[in-house]
Formats: structure tokens, C-alpha cells, sequence
């Protein structure tokens, strides 16, 4: 008998097609041709990407030149563009501004290295380390209200033709409509139990155990109860925080064991499938009186994985539904039993 799940945060519905269920070796992986051509995020090629914003190098190397660990550099078509103001306006009754932001390329290894399973922990760290100074920089800037960091690996999760390790930061002068809905339900669950929803949600999974894939050194990986797509995993730290870059450098390590081994999980047990890799953290604050004066209690950064080995259609565009062809129980115990 299928089932319909609700989202506890957002209150979103999910389809779970029992009836449909599909395990691991079920899904068809189509691998992609190799790349042809000049790698441009490969070492020795520093001069083929708009000049670096920053980089974690050996202290004796030059900027745009080799011997860096982790380089950030500007979109070379980015989304939005730093330079000029907002210029908020109005036409009727339409809202309409200048398309102020930032594009960012996160490049997360020297090497031709396509997938961040295949990285040593030791250089998730580094590139974990950028994410927080990135997210530390563009906070100062009060045009910016939200940073997104997401990563698209496989042309069928957007990533283009270039098999090259790398994440994007996009940051907005607005708080985007999927992280709003976040917000919300995060804060009517706040304010009506007077905790946290995704804390809530750690405690729950933990006890029960069936969603849970990871559990180890203060983050734990599940397998969400109204998963949207198979295989669908979330990261969450056990320890309440609503802002990803206030992440100790102690706990960054931890952060990056779990990563990596969640992305080789998914790995082995899926044939190496596409996926986006999204951070939801809190929004950037003004001292703006009463903006999101709960949002330090009520919400908690965390990151979401969706292999994409479904397609999203009309029904799921016509009503917001999702259709999952594989329980989250049954995902959570294949990626337990996987061996890495």
C-alpha cells in the first residue's frame, strides 16, 4: 500500500510507492563519456579561471599560480554579479531589482578528481575550511541577505562536461521561497513545543534507528522520513546551531569524516549515480529590529544529498508532490550494510 508522508518542517507531502519499491541494483546508472580537452580547475592551468578571490596554498606560492590546496575563483558566467546596487523598484505591480550578488566556484582539489568521495578526508577539511571563510566574507556585505553552497556532480544533476571536483556559492540580496518555507516551519514548530524541530528530529531518528544511516562523532546521516527522492540523505549536527560558518575547527574534521563517508556509501551502493549536494543554513542577520529574532533557537543548518535517479514530471510540478519508489527505511538499511 503506498503512503503519504508529511514533511515535519515545511509540511511539504511525499508519495512513498511501496508498491513501486525499487532497491539499489534496481536503479540504471548511464555512465558519461570521458572529457576531452584542457581541464581549466586542474593545477598549472591557474590561468584559464577568472583570478582567484581566495585560496588555501603553500605559504611560498603566488597567488593564480600552482601549489594552492582548495581555490575559490568567480563564476566565469556568473548567475549575478557583485558590482552596482540593488536598485529596488517597481513596475505595476511587479517587484524588480538589479541583479546584485555573488558567483562563486569552490574548486576543491588540484587534481582531476571528479567526485568528493574520492578526495582524502584530510582535503574536505581544506575545503570545508573555505566554505566557512567564504560564508564568514560575504556576511559583511549588507547587500546579501542568503549563501547558498550547493554542488552538482553528473550532467544529469547539472554539473556540464567537466569532471572536476568542485561546489558553487550563490549569494542573493533576497531570502529565497525554499529556504523561507524552512524558516517558517521551523518557527511555528518553535513556537508552539518551544524546540527545535530538527533537533527533535535527531532525537527521534537516533531512538528509532530504522532512518539512520550514520551515527558518529556529534553528526549523524538519516535517510528523511518524507524523502523526496531514493537515497535521499541528510547531514545534521547533533549540537544546535543555526549558522553553518560558526562550525569549530574542531568539529570540522568530524564534518568532513561523515561526508566522506556518505558520498562513498552512495558510491558503491548506486554505481556512482549524479546528485546535488545543497547547505541550508540560517539566513545572514541585520540588527533590523525583531528580523528573525527566534532564528538562533528554532532553526539548525544542515545538508541535503539527492542522488537524481528519478525524474521529476507533471504530476510532481502539477502538485507539488513527490513520488518515491524506495522507502527510507528500506534506502537507510542498504547504505548501512554498504562496506566502505
Amino acid at each position: 500500500m503506498p503512503e503519504l508522508r508529511k514533511d515535519p518542517v515545511i509540511g511539504r507531502w511525499v508519495i512513498i510507492a511501496t508498491e513501486r519499491a525499487k532497491r539499489p541494483e534496481d536503479f540504471k546508472v548511464d555512465k558519461e563519456p570521458a572529457t576531452e580537452g584542457i581541464c581549466p580547475f586542474c593545477k598549472g592551468n591557474e590561468d584559464r579561471t577568472p583570478p582567484e578571490i581566495f585560496a588555501i596554498r603553500k605559504s611560498e606560492t603566488k597567488q593564480n599560480q600552482p601549489g594552492w590546496d582548495v581555490r575559490v575563483v568567480p563564476s566565469i558566467k556568473p548567475l549575478l554579479k557583485v558590482e552596482g546596487e540593488l536598485n529596488r523598484r517597481g513596475k505595476g505591480i511587479y517587484d524588480l531589482m538589479d541583479g546584485i550578488g555573488a558567483h562563486e566556484i569552490v574548486v576543491e582539489t588540484p587534481e582531476h578528481i571528479a567526485n568528493i568521495a574520492d578526495l582524502e578526508e584530510e582535503q574536505i577539511v581544506k575545503v570545508i575550511d573555505a566554505y566557512v571563510h567564504r560564508f564568514t566574507e560575504l556576511q559583511k556585505d549588507v547587500r546579501l541577505k542568503y549563501a547558498l553552497m550547493f554542488k552538482n556532480y553528473g550532467h544529469t544533476a547539472g554539473a556540464g562536461h567537466i569532471n572536476h571536483a568542485r561546489s558553487q556559492i550563490i549569494a542573493t540580496p533576497v531570502n529565497p521561497k525554499r529556504v523561507k518555507e524552512e524558516l517558517r516551519g521551523a518557527k511555528r514548530y518553535y513556537e508552539y513545543k518551544e524546540r527545535c524541530v530538527f533537533c527533535d528530529i535527531i532525537k527521534q531518528e537516533m531512538e528509532d534507528g530504522q532512518r539512520l544511516i550514520i551515527d558518529i562523532d556529534g553528526l549523524i546521516a538519516i535517510a528523511p522520513f518524507a524523502s523526496r527522492f531514493p537515497f535521499e540523505v541528510w547531514i545534521l549536527p547533533k549540537e544546535h546551531c543555526c549558522d553553518f560558518f560558526k562550525i569549530g575547527s574542531e568539529h570540522r574534521r568530524d564534518l568532513a569524516g561523515i561526508i566522506k563517508k556518505v558520498m562513498l556509501k552512495l558510491k558503491t551502493a548506486l554505481n556512482d549515480p549524479p546528485y546535488n549536494f545543497v547547505l541550508h543554513t540560517a539566513p545572514f542577520r541585520t540588527p533590523k529590529k525583531g528580523y528573525l529574532k527566534t532564528i538562533e533557537e528554532d532553526f539548525h543548518w544542515h545538508i541535503e544529498i539527492m542522488p537524481r535517479l528519478t525524474r521529476v514530471a507533471g504530476f510532481e510540478w502539477g502538485t507539488g508532490f513527490y513520488i518515491n519508489p524506495t522507502p527510507p527505511e528500506v534506502a537507510a538499511k542498504s547504505l548501512r550494510e554498504t562496506k566502505v
